[in-house]
């Protein structure tokens, strides 16, 4: 039997990829307004979808892979963004993209390696905790920018907390990956 991929909760996941050129053209076009309010609706599909997975027993295949693609998108864009305007250190915005280019590369070679991850890797809660803070750092500074109200003592907490989750989850996956990775692996692999 296969699964119906069009639930709410994965419309709300789509929803959220579909924001993100609008929130980037806004953002380029120095929209601030209408570039906050669409990240604050993508950021509200992300906790909408997997509520309404768990509470309309909606959870499929699809939305599980989905939905940390769309965060990755929104997040690693959104904090590019906010780098070339100099609003963040260059370093936090290499640090986010890096963590998540490791994590994609990583299920990559996992997959290429015959790896079975449906049954592999899963979010946990430094990795949820990881997303909420980023979202709330983006907020944040775009709302600063945007009301030219600046709170530097909440940016800066905030930047700590997500250096410090960031630098956690990406430790997990890839300790979760490497203890994945097949022993006879590379033999299987040669052409």
């Amino acid at each position: 039997m296969t699964e119906n991929a069009w639930t709410i909760p994965n419309l709300l996941t789509v929803a959220r990829i579909l924001l993100t050129p609008g929130f980037v053209m806004a953002f380029v076009d120095k929209r601030f307004e209408l570039a906050w309010l669409l990240f604050a609706i993508a950021g509200l599909t992300d906790a909408l979808d997997g509520f309404l997975a768990r509470v309309l027993r909606q959870r499929t295949h699809f939305g599980a892979m989905l939905d940390p693609l769309a965060d990755k998108v929104l997040l690693v864009t959104s904090f590019l963004c906010l780098a070339f305007q100099g609003w963040i250190p260059s370093w936090l915005a290499v640090l986010v993209v890096s963590r998540d280019v490791l994590i994609v590369g990583g299920l990559a070679f996992l997959r290429y390696s015959g790896v079975d991850l449906q049954r592999g890797i899963r979010p946990v809660l430094v990795s949820k905790a990881t997303t909420v803070a980023q979202i709330a750092l983006v907020l944040l500074i775009m709302v600063e920018h945007t009301f030219a109200v600046y709170t530097p003592a909440s940016r800066s907490a905030l930047v700590l907390i997500v250096t410090a989750l960031t630098t956690l989850s990406g430790a997990y996956y890839v300790r979760v990956g490497l203890g994945m990775i097949p022993v006879n692996g590379a033999a299987n692999n040669k052409d």
